[in-house]
């Protein structure tokens, strides 16, 4: 018996169950692999010498998230390391767009590529300065952002008022096209939106190219020191100093739910946990409605909203061990942590049209990760640990390129993406192949094997288009992270704000959990919520 089970080790889940123990609490995580972290793990699958990351690598948002900063996990062993760049975007010409940890050296660059575009970066730059922080604490604070509303509204004022929400509204490729003249602003924008599910022309996508681009520049894209999985470490000794407690190996079948209220969870051993205060959920929104709690405990309009569920874009990957740094063709690129690869924006648009018709795109944009350089504890001195991964659809009605991918994932199928991606390394690095000592694929199918939240690899928990944010998030409703369900409460990624290894989503969980506990919260909160629920669905 605890006061809270947390199902799930996954940041948000760690996060969450820091807050209780913080405020007192006796807590319980429950995780169903044999290690703690969901996506934040890593390994020595691809080769014994190399640190390789499971899934998630750079933390941008874990670094500047006000959550996080708050666990102070550094007095807990975490490390944060910085390449000597954070971004690169090589160009097909030999040249490079490179997003360096000082701006004016960011602008030099631009200005390179086209005149004037390093003044229109540091404009970005300043609209951030002015409003960035205050928007940090609005977007990972619980929703509606009541506590951060004034402060965000005084700061946007400062920065522009109406106009800033007009640049942030606008798609990517509109932004590049209004702001600068070269190739390498819009660029390092477009492909920091994708890191999401924004295509070019989703109204919006600025506002994720232009965040995810000024964390970098402000922040770095940093990488723990020893592999993802030093991150999950921190979490857990930092949970542990506080009298909770974690078990691997015991994945939770149900939720326990008595009369309207969850009264803990079972196991598949047959257990069954208690919880005398809340239930909290690192779990996706599909495993946890009709999945972990039945249909018959939950009101009728939901099984239709979660038929109506989003995923975001199901994931290919491929880890290598090089013999030695990657071979770029472009000055620059081989001091960044993180390559984004695509001949242009007009190649953007191609690969997002092909992914939303299903097809499996024929000339992938790719996200690559240069470890090593990050990180020198990833690999043996003069080689480099490496990574890239690109978007497939879920339902594969075609192939874009010449392999006849179905879908499938086959062993053929699984080689000829992998050497499909390879080939858009090769292109901008040639003798790349030359210095692969070993690699890993993972195709769609395999990444649930990991971790059961990432279905086919859909990485943020749901999309993160505007349909399904806010108080759309994961369903219509409040945005919050209560449930309909009494006591329980969804701290993954399909709750605000969604995906990205931040630890709002757990942190909003823990705090919700926690003001309803309270008796001003037992008699008004928890009342008063439903009842508005109701009127707003």
């Amino acid at each position: 018996m605890a006061d809270a089970v947390v199902i799930g080790s996954g940041p948000n889940g760690l996060v969450a169950a820091n807050l209780l123990a913080d405020a007192g609490w006796d807590v319980e995580v429950l995780e169903a692999q044999p290690d703690p972290g969901g996506a934040v793990r890593s390994d020595r699958g691809v080769h014994p010498d190399y640190v390789s990351d499971l899934c998630s690598a750079f933390y941008p948002l874990g670094v500047a998230s006000p959550v996080m900063r708050a666990l102070r996990l550094q007095e807990h062993g975490l490390r944060w390391r910085h390449a000597p760049a954070v971004l690169a975007h090589p160009l097909p010409d030999g040249r490079s767009a490179v997003l360096e940890r000082d701006p004016q050296a960011t602008a030099a660059g631009l200005d390179a590529l086209g005149a004037g575009d390093g003044a229109a970066w540091l404009r970005l730059y300043e609209m951030w300065e002015k409003v960035g922080e205050e928007l940090l604490a609005a977007l990972f604070g619980p929703f509606p952002p009541v506590r951060a509303a004034l402060p965000l509204a005084a700061a946007a004022r400062r920065a522009g008022g109406l106009r800033v929400l007009r640049t942030l509204l606008a798609p990517v490729r509109t932004l590049g096209e209004q702001e600068f003249a070269g190739p390498g602003g819009p660029l390092l924008l477009a492909g920091s939106a994708l890191h999401t599910d924004a295509f070019p022309e989703t109204t919006g996508g600025a506002a994720y190219g232009w965040l995810l681009a000024m964390l970098g520049q402000r922040y770095g894209w940093p990488v723990p020191e020893g592999g993802a999985g030093e991150l999950t470490a921190a979490l857990v000794r930092r949970l542990e100093s506080r009298g909770g407690r974690l078990r691997c190996d015991t994945p939770v079948t149900s939720v326990v739910v008595r009369n309207g209220r969850a009264l803990g969870v079972r196991t598949a051993s047959g257990e069954a946990v208690r919880a005398r205060r809340a239930v909290l959920a690192d779990v996706s929104a599909p495993a946890l409605y009709g999945g972990l709690v039945g249909w018959s405990d939950l009101p009728a309009p939901l099984r239709e909203d979660m038929r109506r569920f989003h995923w975001d874009n199901a994931t290919f990957k491929v880890d290598w061990a090089l013999s030695g740094p990657i071979p770029w063709a472009s000055d620059g690129t081989a001091r960044a942590g993180t390559v984004h690869l695509s001949p242009g924006m007009d190649a953007l648009t191609g690969y997002s049209a092909q992914l939303a018709s299903g097809h499996v795109p024929s000339e992938p944009f790719a996200l690559l990760g240069q470890m090593t350089t990050a990180d020198p504890a990833r690999s043996p001195a003069g080689t480099e640990s490496v990574w890239a991964y690109t978007h497939v659809p879920h339902e594969v009605g075609g192939d874009a390129g010449p392999d006849g991918i179905t879908g499938a994932w086959d062993e053929r199928e699984r080689v000829a993406m992998a050497d499909r991606l390879e080939s858009v390394v090769e292109r901008l690095a040639p003798g790349f192949r030359d210095r692969v000592t070993a690699r890993r694929i993972i195709a769609p199918p395999m990444f649930s094997e990991h971790d059961a939240n990432l279905p086919n690899g859909a990485l943020n928990g749901g999309t993160g288009l505007a349909h399904q944010q806010f108080v759309l998030r994961p369903v219509p409703g409040l945005g919050r992270a209560e449930t309909p369900v009494a006591g329980l409460f969804l701290a993954s990624a399909a709750a605000h704000p969604g995906g990205g290894v931040h630890g709002a989503c757990g942190a909003n969980a823990a705090r919700a959990a926690l003001a309803h506990d309270r008796p001003a919260g037992r008699l008004l909160l928890t009342p008063g919520l439903e009842g508005l629920r109701r009127l707003l669905t």
